[in-house]
């Protein structure tokens, strides 16, 4: 995919895979194939979350799990994420995909991806020996006894030639290796499209396959990502990239039959807002259509860049690896696409979402949102709707305690003279037959002071984090501080940045400044939602970092503070937006 890993990633060295690169020695079983039609969504491998505990959370029972390259270029042995700590072994993700295969799912191993395809990294490009390839291949399929792999080849990897015809002739070697051991096996080419079809980079990938005999089974469209500067519906151009692929391969393979070409297509969207920006946004109106589209033509693969973006936590964000950028449910997407596997038609299941996602008053003001709800699977039911989360001053209400999915209603929340200024988060659920769906509006009671300006605990000498939210390790200090008593700590790890944000709603459309005292290394402070604005020191002393920014139309901005991957605890204190 069209995504860059975290920076410790990127710096991992190279490592030499124990023992022969030859074809493996170890006996062929027959691994179980997966269902004809399958939904299996990207798993990002190197954020340290279980794939088999978000894959039972989200009710996606199948993964594509993203990916495996080598650590550097050369190198013939494949790491997940390039990673010398992540090899290919039973220890590395063997227990979650038993405890995925347990619950009725399986995992497609994937190779490449941007990132592998700008560093020479790709297994094909870095290593020149198509047999030493080809016994990587079949190390994959045999320590994890998997039935497909998937080849994600894009950018670089699109022009490199030898690289190509390596990779096919590699695969043309397994193929047959899998056929005289009675394995069933696959393979798939996840590659980048226009809105018409393939261009003329990837339809030469599989021409060449063809030329080195090696069976491709899936042709995997990246619909996503078009960079044309034009407007989309991204459901139509999934349908017209689509039918398209179907015309080229129908020339590419003219033996087969409508139904073979079709199933052999696969349809991977990017969840909300692509990295191009808002001009490509795929929602859950357009997640339907397409899931409709695709059971009527009976494609193969459906999937979508990736499990963890399945949740609504950066409004306006474009391609967060995180999150999908639009309001949505954790979940949404999953539901819409996971009766796909098998073929199946579509279990009932809806959608909930808060508009505005966030809202200012002063204290004794009061403010309003609609909740609206609509069908993405099967039939309408009835939702009932409830709301929490208020703080004590903070009355929230809802017009209606239930709608029938495709409904709405009104949230209306009211304060008294004496609430605490702050950002509030309230949660309002919707739950139904089908199960449940919540959905954050942030209140923001604005007033304070400390030093905080808008900003509220800005110095924190509450004592307390809130407003302020962290991730794992975030926490308020008494040493370092750079004034009074108080300072705020984020705890970066090898897997995530430690971030630490406040939302807060400000005047519309907007000139402000945010101001804040940083210590430790790879210090970050910046804004985002509603404001694009930040910057960073490394420094072992206390060091003011200025951001300007101006505010959009909704006058709403996050605050955050953050370190890097695996770089150290970093400070912060006086905070203030001014």
């Amino acid at each position: 995919m069209r995504l860059h890993r975290p920076l410790h990633a990127l710096l991992a060295a190279g490592a030499v895979l124990a023992g022969s690169l030859g074809l493996l020695a170890t006996p062929a079983e027959a691994a179980t194939p997966l269902p004809q039609h399958v939904f299996a969504p990207y798993f990002e491998a190197w954020t340290g979350a279980s794939p088999a505990a978000l894959a039972a959370q989200s009710g996606a029972k199948n993964l594509t799990m993203a990916f495996l390259q080598t650590a550097s270029k050369g190198s013939c042995t494949p790491l997940w994420n390039g990673d010398t700590g992540m090899p290919v072994s039973n220890a590395v993700f063997g227990s979650d995909i038993t405890a995925i295969r347990a619950a009725g799912g399986d995992v497609i191993p994937s190779f490449g991806g941007y990132t592998a395809d700008n560093t020479g990294t790709e297994l094909a490009d870095s290593c020149t020996d198509v047999n030493a390839i080809a016994a990587a291949f079949e190390s994959v399929v045999t320590t994890y006894d998997v039935s497909r792999i998937d080849l994600d080849i894009e950018d670089n990897s699109l022009t490199n030639t030898a690289g190509i015809d390596r990779r096919n002739k590699a695969i043309k070697l397994v193929e047959d290796w899998a056929a005289a051991n009675g394995r069933t096996l696959q393979f798939g080419y996840t590659l980048p499209t226009t809105t018409s079809g393939l261009a003329a980079s990837g339809l030469n990938v599989l021409k060449n396959a063809v030329t080195n005999n090696a069976r491709i089974d899936v042709v995997n469209l990246m619909t996503f990502d078009y960079y044309d500067n034009a407007a989309h519906n991204m459901a139509t151009d999934t349908q017209t990239a689509a039918t398209g692929l179907y015309n080229q391969l129908a020339k590419l393979y003219p033996a087969k039959t409508p139904a073979q070409l079709w199933g052999s297509i696969g349809i991977t969207e990017m969840l909300g807002i692509d990295d191009f920006g808002a001009a490509e946004t795929f929602t859950l109106d357009n997640a339907t259509t397409v899931y409709n589209w695709a059971v009527s033509k009976g494609i193969g693969t459906l999937s979508f860049w990736a499990l963890q973006r399945d949740n609504g936590g950066c409004p306006g964000t474009a391609g967060s690896d995180s999150c999908s950028g639009i309001a949505q449910g954790t979940w949404d997407f999953s539901h819409v696409f996971a009766p796909f596997t098998g073929g199946g038609q579509a279990t009932n299941d809806f959608s909930l979402a808060v508009n505005p996602a966030s809202g200012s008053t002063a204290p004794g003001g009061s403010a309003s949102a609609t909740v609206a709800t609509a069908v993405t699977a099967g039939s309408a039911q009835t939702v009932s709707l409830a709301v929490a989360g208020a703080p004590a001053g903070v009355t929230a209400a809802l017009s209606a305690s239930s709608v029938t999915a495709g409904g709405s209603a009104t949230l209306s929340v009211t304060t008294t003279a004496a609430v605490a200024p702050g950002s509030y988060p309230l949660t309002v659920t919707g739950t139904a037959p089908s199960g449940s769906h919540s959905a954050t509006y942030t209140l923001t009671v604005t007033g304070g002071g400390g030093g905080s300006g808008v900003l509220v605990n800005g110095d924190l000498e509450t004592g307390a984090l809130a407003p302020w939210s962290c991730q794992s390790g975030g926490a308020v200090v008494s040493t370092p501080v750079h004034s009074g008593a108080k300072a705020l700590a984020a705890a970066p790890t090898a897997s995530q940045t430690g971030e630490c944000t406040q939302t807060v709603t400000l005047a519309p459309n907007t000139k402000y400044t945010l101001t804040g005292w940083v210590q430790g290394n790879y210090a970050y402070l910046g804004v985002r939602g509603g404001a694009t604005g930040s910057t960073w020191a490394n420094s072992a002393g206390w060091t003011k970092l200025s951001v300007p920014f101006t505010t959009g139309a909704s006058g709403t901005v996050t605050v955050y503070l953050h370190g890097w991957y695996g770089q150290g605890t970093v400070y912060g204190d006086d905070f203030a937006i001014a």
